[in-house]
């Protein structure tokens, strides 16, 4: 409808040099008085169209059908007037079929190309013929061969302008709602991983909990409490049981299957220093830089699905520089947009691969070279999309990798309450 209203300002401007051009310059006769009066109704026609449709963003094909139509009878009106099939800008007819093939639905395209019909009858049969010299035989000097070489210039150029314009748009869409399809597609196949996930944590729950009893019956077994060694290892194989079976409540949890816990109002602050002290006690790094740059705190519901992500993306992280890693969060304003969360994620591993960089946050994508991996940052994207966020990762300078996880405020804070 934009390329429309632009459209018809162009006639605006055409018709109006056309009227001085021929009366004033070439002293042609024409009822100038009757064809302002038309050029006036096409102007407001064509400011309330701006007024009505500079905010509203669907248009469907009747509206674009009325306004092609207003388009033909103004231009029927004005050939009425100066000449009718005479005048050589009946060929400006189509540019309006041709418009019409490109925007309309069929049945509205075939009616636009009668009603083109229709009025070229009646410009034929009633409309007077403009009093020019029959001088067709001289070429480009002849007035209506020039008439009709305007007319072949200014639909050509018109026809390439607006439908390139029209064309990429529709580009343009079609690219959208492919990638709309794409991310359909991944939702989906997350879909059939939590369900396999939470399958699975159902089952792992029972076997998990008969090796957390042998295991300590074992501790008590003189056997294993008077062997230092043993009785660490045992210790140890304790620590990791209840860490699996931590990890299979989270699925559970995130499936809506928690047991006995709740959502728990906290800070984003203390949110954060948790989950990173968390994390930092069940995992051996040499050296981890947690630097907490928020200042305002807000009070915000913790997650265990953000939890996970944030988590996902440090685990990667050790995974490449297990002796070095840098967590920074900060609060960034974005204006009318609002507040956002931005935790950095940087490493001293060997950074992303350029392929890597452009397939990031797709299924099974990684460098590691083992089947199923790259999982967890396609989790980590599709999270931080949901919550209205983004992830971004690039390669440091200095070396290694950065990965940039931005979340508003807004998904996860509680609202009209703000913690000091």
């Amino acid at each position: 409808m934009q390329q429309l209203i632009q459209l018809r300002w162009i006639a605006v401007i055409g018709q109006i040099t056309t009227i001085a051009t021929a009366t004033l310059l070439l002293g042609i006769n024409l009822p100038v008085a009757d064809m302002l009066r038309v050029l006036a109704c096409l102007i407001g026609f064509n400011i309330f169209s701006h007024l009505r449709w500079h905010e509203q963003r669907v248009v469907d094909n009747n509206q674009l059908f009325l306004a092609l139509l207003v388009d033909v009878f103004s231009l029927t009106a004005q050939l009425y007037l100066s000449g009718g099939m005479a005048n050589p800008f009946v060929f400006l007819y189509m540019l309006q079929v041709i418009l019409a093939a490109v925007l309309l639905q069929p049945w509205s395209s075939w009616t636009i190309v009668a009603i083109t019909g229709v009025c070229a009858v009646i410009l034929a049969a009633f409309a007077q013929p403009l009093t020019l010299p029959f001088d067709y035989a001289q070429g480009m000097s002849s007035l209506y061969v020039e008439g009709i070489f305007i007319s072949f210039i200014v639909n050509a150029a018109l026809l390439v302008v607006f439908i390139t314009r029209i064309t990429q748009n529709v580009r343009t869409g079609d690219a959208a709602l492919a990638d709309l399809r794409q991310r359909a597609a991944e939702e989906e196949h997350i879909v059939r991983m939590g369900l396999l996930a939470s399958g699975a944590a159902h089952e792992l729950g029972t076997p998990l909990a008969t090796l957390a009893v042998i295991l300590g019956d074992w501790r008590r077994m003189p056997e294993f409490r008077d062997n230092p060694e043993l009785f660490a290892e045992i210790s140890e194989m304790q620590v990791q049981i209840q860490r699996c079976k931590t990890i299979v409540s989270g699925i559970l949890m995130s499936a809506g299957e928690a047991r006995g816990e709740s959502s728990v109002k906290t800070t984003i602050k203390v949110f954060l220093d948790d989950m990173v002290a968390e994390w930092r006690a069940s995992r051996t790094l040499l050296h981890f830089e947690y630097d907490n740059q928020i200042d305002e705190d807000i009070a915000v519901v913790s997650d265990s699905t953000l939890k996970q992500m944030i988590a996902n993306v440090l685990d990667n992280a050790l995974e490449a520089s297990p002796r070095w890693l840098r967590l920074v969060a900060s609060r960034s304003a974005q204006g009318d947009a609002g507040d956002e969360l931005v935790l950095e994620v940087l490493d001293a591993g060997p950074g992303f691969a350029p392929a890597m960089l452009v397939q990031f946050g797709k299924p099974y994508q990684s460098t590691k070279g083992q089947p199923g991996r790259g999982l967890g940052l396609f989790l980590v994207v599709n999270v931080a999309r949901t919550l209205g966020g983004s992830v971004a990762a690039s390669n440091r300078p200095t070396g290694g990798a950065a990965v940039k996880l931005t979340l508003p405020m807004s998904a996860i804070a509680l609202e009209d309450r703000h913690a000091s």
